[in-house]
């Protein structure tokens, strides 16, 4: 699998309806579900929290949890559904995954993740990767990620994303944890230096195409195996259609805003004829437009109207037609000038 270029797990973001919707952007990048706990894949709805449109692939489950026996249940149950990965959650700083033993707080405990790696790999075919911070509150991220990875790796482990940052679980909400550690990627860097059998994903902070084709540069003698996106991808969706062509050598064009609703039209159409809401699809796209005149009102119309009782791609045709005639309006002044 080629991990150039993949697309961060993230909560109340990358559903279903999301994922479906960048790969319209992109063909090629890795799409990553919501973290999902095992205790819910086990007990909970099953088609509701895994299913997913054979459009998505490649596309990687992330569970969350820390008991050995039911997160290899619960990637069995993964697997048998069609996911291309599985991936460990040991990153997520919110107090729901400290109260649970899992994510982040897992940096303190290299064995047990290891354990859980072990019991994941015997029972899946797929590829079963770890995502996970460089440490925790006052740990040293140079011994907590390489005793991490190495623990991991004992165990067959070969995947490794890596959030370029500690992960503070006690004065720091979630959101701060994304922002306000600081980003240490030259160690993400000597990981792969000092592990290059390992395949190395950077995360954290990259926040442009151009950004993510510097981190894949090897000009310091390193080269990593991917860059993981996250909010930038959710926020300014349009930068990923650039993706295949500019990290993966692809020929084709690169796939413009307007392309990729006419791409994504078929899968709403279908969508809401199973009774999907509009405002679930649309609400991923918001910030396709981003930059562009007619922005404003794309953001507007998909906010108030796909609300609406009845609301379907109507409203959608609305939203790019404002930006159409925008366009054209800045067109006609720069002619003029």
């Amino acid at each position: 699998m080629d991990r150039r270029l993949s697309i961060a797990p993230m909560m109340d973001w990358t559903d279903r309806h999301c994922r479906a919707f960048h790969r319209t952007l992109t063909s090629r990048a890795l799409l990553y579900t919501e973290m999902v706990t095992a205790p819910a894949v086990l007990h909970g709805d099953r088609e509701r929290l895994l299913g997913f449109d054979p459009l998505e692939h490649p596309v990687a489950l992330q569970l969350g949890g820390s008991d050995p026996d039911q997160l290899a249940e619960a990637a069995r149950i993964g697997e048998s559904f069609g996911y291309d990965e599985i991936n460990l959650n040991v990153g997520c700083p919110s107090d729901r995954v400290q109260s649970g033993r899992f994510g982040a707080c897992l940096m303190r405990e290299p064995q047990l993740v290891a354990d859980c790696m072990a019991a994941i790999q015997s029972v899946v075919a797929v590829p079963a990767t770890v995502k996970c911070r460089i440490g925790v509150d006052d740990q040293d991220p140079a011994t907590s990620l390489f005793e991490t990875v190495d623990a991991c790796a004992a165990v067959g482990v070969e995947v490794f994303i890596v959030h370029a940052r500690k992960a503070w679980l006690k004065g720091l909400s979630p959101k701060e944890n994304r922002d306000v550690p600081p980003l240490d990627y030259a160690l993400v860097r000597r990981l792969k230096r000092e592990r290059p059998h390992l395949s190395v994903t950077i995360n954290g902070g990259v926040a442009s195409m151009d950004e993510a084709e510097a981190h894949l540069d090897d000009a310091d003698g390193v080269q990593l195996d991917g860059v993981m996106l996250g909010r930038a991808a959710y926020h300014e969706p349009a930068i990923l259609g650039e993706a295949d062509r500019r990290l993966f050598g692809a020929t084709a064009p690169d796939v413009d805003a307007f392309a990729a609703l006419d791409r994504y039209r078929p899968y709403m159409a279908t969508r809401l004829d199973e009774g999907v809401h509009l405002p679930a699809m649309t609400r991923h796209m918001l910030g396709l437009m981003h930059g562009r005149a007619g922005a404003r009102a794309f953001r507007r119309i998909l906010t108030v109207d796909s609300v609406r009782p009845g609301a379907d791609l109507e409203v959608v045709d609305r939203a790019v037609e404002a930006v159409r005639e925008a366009e054209a309006r800045t067109d006609r002044r720069t002619e003029a000038a």
